[in-house]
């Protein structure tokens, strides 16, 4: 990967985004797309950029990754200057505890950590309990509640602190690439076809979307806007390469091994096609997933716009989803974006995508 685009992309992860909150993230994918695509918005917040290809009446094609990563989100401060707080997407409160987070304010973050019982102090018959999230809470080293209501209002979102860490070989660690990942792609396909040469037989049109975590809203209001006839979905999915996964529920799947093409009732079979064999035209390391139900990402709302979207899902292999340790490969990053880019040279009349 060249060092601007990762550079990008620790500025996408480490800009706080939860759910409702993504303006910050938006930001830096507006500023990196604008120079190869002009960028507009809309009032839920996804950033819209737009690249016409040769000719009139084309097939429009949408392809989107969302911005938004789960988080928190205050909601009562106590007298003693504690922070209680909900969950914005889906977090698991095995993990919470101890770990090191940031208020985001109006004035800058606040650092916190969410507070645990010590062991010594815990009987031993509750030492497997898991707290719920709502009994637990974040210090900030505020003394009172007058203190912490200075610093710090009620619905201020809160992520947690990690940010991008380069591990060994091309891999990284950080939090929300559930689904920076998507939203990088979409920025870096965009750069692509800026730059080729060649124009596209499309128009393209590149969405980084908004509260997908909270039920794929950002999704359905750009596909009724763009109106897509053809719909490729940029997201994240589980690795299956790591001591605790079962295989069998979720596919034989690994870092380092490609972009993963799903299979299933949420996929158009000719864009399926398409996306396979351009893969191995290409000679693009591909794997395969079945998804038996639709697959709970923008690709659902998309498919099922106005009249209809052939849509599919390119998506990242992903350790730990959901946890402030996401692992991923930077070389899948690229041959997805490779894979999409030589894919959209392909797409011809939307005619094509209507199963016979």
């Amino acid at each position: 990967m060249r060092e601007e685009s990762f550079q990008f992309l620790r500025s996408l992860v480490e800009a706080p985004s939860p759910s409702g909150y993504e303006q910050p993230a938006q930001r830096v994918f507006r500023d990196y797309v604008a120079p190869y695509a002009p960028v507009s918005g809309d009032v839920l917040g996804n950033a819209i950029a737009s690249i016409k290809g040769a000719g009139e009446g084309l097939t429009r094609v949408m392809l989107v990754g969302h911005s938004d990563e789960i988080g928190l989100l205050v909601r009562f401060i106590d007298e003693n200057g504690f922070l209680f707080f909900g969950a914005i997407g889906g977090i698991d409160p095995q993990i919470t505890q101890g770990l090191r987070v940031a208020v985001q304010t109006k004035n800058g973050p606040i650092p916190g950590v969410i507070g645990k019982k010590p062991i010594h102090l815990i009987e031993p018959k509750d030492r497997e309990t898991v707290v719920k999230l709502d009994a637990q809470y974040i210090d900030i080293g505020a003394g009172s509640r007058e203190e912490a209501a200075a610093l710090v209002r009620i619905g201020d979102p809160v992520t947690f602190a990690s940010g991008l860490e380069k591990l060994q070989g091309d891999r990284i660690a950080g939090r929300g690439f559930d689904d920076k990942a998507g939203s990088f792609v979409v920025a870096e396909v965009l750069r692509a076809v800026a730059r080729a040469k060649k124009k596209l037989p499309v128009d393209l049109y590149g969405v980084s979307s908004v509260q997908e975590e909270v039920g794929l809203r950002g999704g359905t209001t750009s596909s009724y806007s763009v109106k897509p006839d053809v719909g490729i979905c940029v997201e994240v999915d589980f690795s299956t390469d790591q001591p605790d996964v079962d295989k069998k529920q979720n596919g034989d799947v690994g870092l380092g091994k490609g972009p993963i093409i799903p299979r299933g009732a949420n996929i158009n079979p000719a864009l399926f096609d398409l996306l396979v064999e351009t893969a191995e035209r290409e000679k693009i390391p591909v794997q395969l997933t079945g998804h038996p139900r639709p697959a709970g990402t923008d690709a659902n709302v998309m498919q099922i716009s106005r009249k209809g979207v052939a849509t599919a899902l390119v998506k990242i292999p992903l350790r730990y989803m959901h946890t402030p340790v996401e692992v991923l490969s930077l070389s899948d990053l690229d041959n997805a974006v490779r894979l999409i880019t030589a894919t959209l040279y392909r797409i011809g009349a939307k005619e094509t995508f209507i199963p016979l």
